[in-house]
Formats: C-alpha cells, sequence, structure tokens
C-alpha cells in the first residue's frame, strides 16, 4: 500500500492530536519508527492494524475516522496543493461532483504509483447523486465522503450524504443530495496563484 496512505494520516492526526500522541501510537503499533515515509510502500495488514489503533486511541470509529481524514485533505492549509486540484474541476460544486470520474487519472499525473479506486457519478432526479466507487482500497469511500463533505463547504453548498453498499475490499457508494447550491459564501479561490 502506497506511503502517502500512511502518511496522510499521519498528518492528520498529528495536526490534531500532537506529535505525543502519535508517538503513543507508534508505541503501541510496534513498527520501531515515530512515523512513515510517503514514498515508501507497506503491507496493507499494517493499514488496518495503524486504523485499529488510531480508533482505540481517540475512541473512534474507523468509518468516522476516515471520513475526518478526508476533510482535513481538503480543508488543512498543510494539504491546499490537493484543494487546488480539486478546484480545477469546475466553478459550481456540480461541476466538481462530475469531475470526480477523472479523480484517479489526475491523482496518477502527481504521483504515477498511486492508484486510486475508479469512480463513477450518477445525477439523479432531485438533486440527488450517486458516487460509486470502485473496490481496490479499503476504506476510501469513507475517506472520499470527508473529501465530498468538505468540497461542499468549499463551494458554499448545503448537502446530505449518505454511505451505502460498504464491500469487503473496499468499494461502496455515496448518496449525495444537493439541498442547497449557494447556502453560504464558500472559500475564497483563484485559478492563478496569489501574489505578493
Amino acid at each position: 500500500m502506497h506511503g502517502l496512505i500512511f502518511t496522510a494520516i499521519q498528518s492528520f492526526f498529528t495536526s490534531t492530536y500532537g506529535w505525543a500522541r502519535w508517538k503513543t501510537v507508534m508505541s503501541r503499533l510496534g513498527t520501531g519508527t515515530n512515523g512513515f515515509e510517503a514514498m515508501l510502500p507497506y503491507p496493507p495488514d499494517l493499514f488496518e492494524a495503524l486504523l485499529a489503533t488510531v480508533g482505540d486511541e481517540l475512541g473512534r470509529s474507523r468509518a468516522g475516522l476516515l471520513e475526518d481524514v478526508g476533510t482535513y485533505l481538503v480543508s488543512h492549509p498543510e494539504t491546499e496543493a490537493l484543494r487546488r486540484l480539486l478546484r480545477f474541476g469546475g466553478e459550481s460544486y456540480v461541476d466538481f461532483l462530475h469531475s470526480l470520474d477523472e479523480l484517479p487519472g489526475r491523482a496518477r499525473l502527481a504521483v504515477d504509483d498511486l492508484d486510486l479506486p475508479p469512480l463513477e457519478l450518477r445525477e439523479e432526479a432531485g438533486n440527488r447523486f450517486t458516487l460509486l466507487c470502485g473496490e481496490g482500497l479499503p476504506g476510501f469511500p469513507d475517506v472520499l465522503a470527508g473529501v465530498v463533505r468538505a468540497m461542499a463547504d468549499d463551494y458554499g453548498a448545503l448537502v446530505l450524504l449518505e454511505r451505502r453498499e460498504a464491500t469487503a475490499r473496499g468499494g461502496g457508494l455515496i448518496v449525495i443530495t444537493l439541498v442547497e447550491p449557494s447556502f453560504s459564501r464558500g472559500r475564497e479561490f483563484r485559478l492563478g496563484a496569489a501574489g505578493p
């Protein structure tokens, strides 16, 4: 499993709860190190052990923890680059949702050995969308739910999310109901980088 997945959890945890608690997690995990390297591969069973240990440390469910990681990835100042990448999906939240089909390919452009599961968005009646997440990366639909929720805030949209049909190999779907596309002002975004 790609090291970026491990370092995303590490960054979320250390930014939110501090290095002292992270060292406690790593000690309980028994890896002999204080952290992970972004470009190194790690075994999938270590990922499961990490989630269990972090969840136990925080008293959080696996799904809730991973959704918080997804929210962190697009809302924290340290991960602004990912937010910018996602905002290139379009001017509106609906544009962004339609761009999610391209997310695995865009991720591979940035990191060629990072394989995200395929995504497919289906637009339904009544401002409802179904986002299907393919199998292959356990927990990814939970992370994606956090990303989709945080991006709604970023665009100023009000949405309701419902997770359904999780599979053992990591697939599932998210039902997104767009209650109000312009509920609030949203965060400022400019196509070019900020000037001096």
